[in-house]
């Protein structure tokens, strides 16, 4: 079988392309929030003309009556202020009407992002670290913050800024002032975009290793006692070192190249500014421009390459932000290996019968893990599997959950494949107990409960009571609000299988899976819940995993595989009469209780 196909490289275009209709479901307050910036960049550029004319009124102190000196110069003061705030407020009503936009644009992502990593199958999450999947997915939504914050805010504001700027001088001055303001910021960009793309591969290079760097933390974290247990905290930090030492190096070598930039950037800025005080102050001496002509191209200067001196650092941002965001869309074109089919139906039955014909299936397709597998279990029936380690009975559950489909052969339930039940309906169907019970780092009340979130709470303690794991709750200090801490490592291994149990019970499935339901349990634990776990088990279909021979005596039907091939099958005491695999295991088992007593 082979691996989901991977995705290909995205580029910023179209990154920029997958989140535009995330956006557009706002078109309206997007178009208000453009309006509101060409009207605020429209007063802030419109400052420096009523600036002018206030100095160019007070030049011409000899040529007006004393009356007009007094009122025109405060007309002109108070629309210089009404200006000044206009822009300032237009800019805030900006901010806050596309405050819907961002905030939603990001929340409808994560939730969908979250949503498809859900569907996708087994093999991915097998493969692909937590911790660095989480990372992507923190970074990707903060960066389409970053993304509309800078691009909104600051890039496109400078940019209607510069058109206006420019169109100003070339109406009211010489060409050669929007020349060179132009080129000013020509040289400016294209220096930026070089470098910074340049500066991109380092980032990237940094991102990689910051990844795997937390990947490696968690991953330790998680197994803290197995890192106890061998005692190999050293070894850990030794590891943890060394992708920290490689992420040092590219972060110094991402901190020189930075340098490099600014360095740059500030000379192109200076030589710009310097050529156009020269224009305008050469102007003003041979007379064809006014003292307030050189105030004017001073002011556009202070405020045009105030923003414009960003423009790298936003630039930076905005690349990164793609970066970031490129990592988390990736994880959208993911393959989905497990879909509904078109047509798909829901499964809704209390009576169902399984049916596995000679299904072949392997994770990998140089390694099959099961061969021609064949055999029913009748609805209300229960059948066993046993076998040694990697004989593929724990396959057979998953195969089941539909967590990966079979590569060949058929696996249906009454009468129509598994393939052409929604994936919902089928999973609703059925109840596992699994041998490794992972719970959520939340409490007991909420880790039962989660067999079906909308159950009373007097299902929920009926369901901890048949567990037999009620007295225990009970007993504790916090009660049902007691933490259990990361994947429940606050409570024992019988506990945990009890939680587990619980809220199989909760969930009251027509089918089970039972794997190795009850391995982490004492004997005498075991066999009270044994009798549970056979009474909720009465009337439904279920299927055994078992380790321990004794818990599966009274199955209607013993599955024995070995290398992924059912070898034998019957009842207990029809397997034992064969004399074959199925009796050497169940005598080696008795004999090991008998010298364990």
């Amino acid at each position: 079988m082979s691996s989901p196909a991977v995705p290909k490289p995205r580029n910023d275009w179209r990154t920029l392309s997958t989140l535009f209709p995330y956006l557009w479901r706002y078109k309206f307050r997007v178009l208000g929030a453009l309006t509101l910036l060409v009207g605020a960049k429209i007063a802030n550029v419109s400052v420096p003309l009523i600036l002018k004319d206030v100095v160019d009124h007070l030049d011409r102190s000899g040529q007006a009556s004393a009356d007009a000196m007094l009122v025109v110069p405060v007309m002109l003061i108070a629309a210089y202020g009404a200006l000044r705030l206009a822009s300032t407020a237009l800019g805030e009503l900006r901010d806050a009407l596309f405050a819907k936009v961002s905030q939603g644009a990001i929340r409808r992502i994560a939730l969908q992002v979250f949503e498809h990593l859900h569907r996708l199958s087994l093999r991915f999450h097998i493969n692909r670290q937590t911790g660095g999947v989480t990372r992507d997915i923190e970074r990707g939504t903060r960066g389409i913050a970053t993304l509309l914050n800078f691009m909104l805010f600051n890039i496109l504001p400078t940019l209607v800024e510069i058109g206006l700027v420019a169109a100003i001088l070339m109406s009211k001055y010489h060409w050669h002032f929007t020349a060179v303001t132009l080129l000013t910021i020509v040289a400016y960009i294209a220096y930026t975009l070089t470098v910074t793309e340049w500066r991109t591969k380092t980032r990237r290079s940094m991102n990689e290793l910051d990844s795997k760097a937390n990947v490696r933390a968690v991953d330790s974290l998680i197994n803290y006692e197995t890192v106890k247990y061998f005692s190999n905290e050293k070894f850990e930090s030794a590891r943890y070192d060394e992708s920290l030492s490689k992420w040092e190096r590219a972060s110094i070598k991402n901190e020189v190249s930075l340098a490099i930039l600014n360095t740059g950037q500030s000379a192109i800025i200076a030589l710009g500014v310097t050529m156009l005080v020269w224009l305008a102050a050469d102007g003003v001496a041979r007379g064809e421009m006014s003292l307030g002509d050189l105030v004017l191209v001073n002011a556009f200067l202070i405020q045009l390459y105030a923003p414009l001196n960003f423009l790298g650092m936003v630039y930076r941002e905005i690349k990164q932000a793609l970066t970031d965001m490129e990592k988390m869309f990736s994880l959208l074109e993911q393959n989905e290996e497990v879909q509904d089919r078109p047509g798909a139906v829901a499964l809704s039955t209390q009576a169902a019968t399984i049916r596995f014909e000679n299904v072949d299936f392997g994770y990998d397709a140089k390694r099959q893990i099961l061969h021609m597998v064949d055999f029913d279990i009748p609805a209300g029936h229960t059948v066993a599997v046993v076998g040694s380690s990697g004989a593929g009975k724990s396959t057979l559950s998953r195969l089941l959950f539909r967590f990966y489909d079979v590569s060949g052969g058929r696996l249906s339930i009454n009468g129509i494949d598994v393939r052409d039940y929604t994936q919902e309906s089928l999973r609703a169907h059925i109840g596992i107990v699994p041998q490794d019970t992972v719970l959520f780092n939340d409490t007991i009340y909420y880790n039962i409960a989660y067999g079906r979130p909308g159950a009373s709470r007097e299902e929920v303690v009926e369901a901890a009571r048949s567990a037999h794991i009620l007295d225990f709750i009970e007993r504790l200090p916090d009660g049902w609000e007691t933490e259990v801490g990361e994947r429940g490592l606050k409570l024992s291994g019988g506990e945990k299988q009890r939680v587990a149990i619980a809220r199989t019970i909760l969930k009251n499935p027509p089918i089970l899976v039972f794997d190795e339901a009850t391995s982490a349990l004492d004997s005498k634990t075991e066999k009270s819940i044994q009798a549970e776990l056979a009474a909720i088990a009465e009337h439904r279909t279920t299927l055994v995993i078992a380790h321990r021979l004794s818990t599966i005596v009274d199955a209607d039907q013993i599955l024995v595989m070995d290398h992924g091939r059912v070898v034998e099958r019957g009842t207990h005491r029809q397997l034992i009469e064969q004399g074959g695999m199925y009796a050497r295991m169940w005598a080696l088992q008795q004999q090991s209780e008998i010298e364990a007593a």
